[in-house]
């Protein structure tokens, strides 16, 4: 296991552990810290990596900014219009980049579309099995959002489908990949971990504790070491610096709808939202990093 994983792993139990102590309120507030300052600057320095990213393949820098503001402008319009579409296809896109940071450094698949299944797959089993835990939750939150009820969603089905497909991708996976066959037992461990801690912990701090340091720590990590060259206390330092001013935009916006909204039970679902609309064109950065990241080690 790498470094990465095990502070992962550590940080997990520490989490557990710490539910034991604090209570749900605290849990609550130290999970949106560790979402403003972790969650956030893992996504903050989109515009860097297009850079570097269309600088390296000679495509216009500004003609990317703009699709990628038009993606972010097009997720609004969805959130505000028809929002349901816009959660579909947030937890969607989402289960993908949560599936591709988890498994595109082991180097598993030639094929892009199975790459591509198993990616949201995967991804979509870990939000469905935190949906699970705390099912009345979810339900409140995407009435918030869509202000549809979707009590008439099976979650429980749709999780022992999506296992099934994700337990026959992982059989594909054990006989076509000796990669695989020597990680499969402890994969299958770290899907037992995260159903504990979805299980344990309430739903915020659940997340925050799968989200922060199994996902954005991570991501991180692999930004600086392909903007950088290599992971180092010193380029940790540069990745903030640039990333400073579009994590104190990102802020202050949600500072102001909290103030404007702290009355209402609308802001979780506000911020949720927010959340997902800078989401969207994140996903799609970090993909062609690794994309050109894969290329050049071909």
């Amino acid at each position: 296991m790498s470094k990465i994983t095990n502070l992962s792993i550590l940080t997990s139990f520490l989490g557990l552990w710490l539910t034991s102590f604090i209570k749900n309120e605290t849990q609550f507030i130290v999970g949106f810290i560790l979402i403003l300052s972790f969650g956030i600057v893992h996504g903050a320095n989109d515009l860097l990596l297009i850079k570097k990213i269309y600088k390296e393949e000679s495509k216009s820098y500004w003609k990317t900014l703009f699709n990628y503001l038009i993606v972010i402008f097009i997720a609004v319009l969805l959130f505000s219009f028809i929002p349901w579409l816009a959660m579909l296809l947030f937890i969607i896109v989402s289960s993908y980049h949560f599936g591709e940071q988890h498994w595109e450094n082991k180097n598993l698949y030639d094929h892009k579309i199975i790459n591509t299944l198993f990616y949201t797959t995967y991804g979509l089993f870990i939000l469905l099995l935190l949906f699970q835990f705390h099912n009345n939750e979810v339900i409140a939150i995407m009435l918030g959002i869509t202000g549809i009820e979707f009590t008439f969603i099976s979650i429980s089905l749709l999780l022992k489908l999506n296992g099934f497909l994700l337990a026959a991708l992982f059989s594909y996976n054990y006989f076509s990949s000796k990669v695989f066959q020597k990680i499969l037992v402890v994969e299958i461990l770290y899907l037992i971990v995260f159903a504990i801690i979805f299980k344990v912990g309430d739903l915020i701090w659940a997340f925050v504790i799968y989200f922060i340091f199994w996902h954005s720590i991570p991501s991180l990590l692999d930004q600086i070491k392909f903007l950088y060259g290599k992971v180092s206390l010193k380029n940790f330092k540069a990745y903030c610096k640039s990333a400073f001013l579009y994590w104190l935009i990102s802020l202050f916006g949600i500072v102001v709808l909290y103030f404007l909204l702290k009355d209402y039970k609308i802001f979780d679902s506000i911020f949720f939202s927010f959340l997902a609309a800078i989401t969207f064109p994140h996903v799609f950065v970090i993909e062609r990093m690794f994309n050109l990241k894969h290329k050049k080690t071909e």
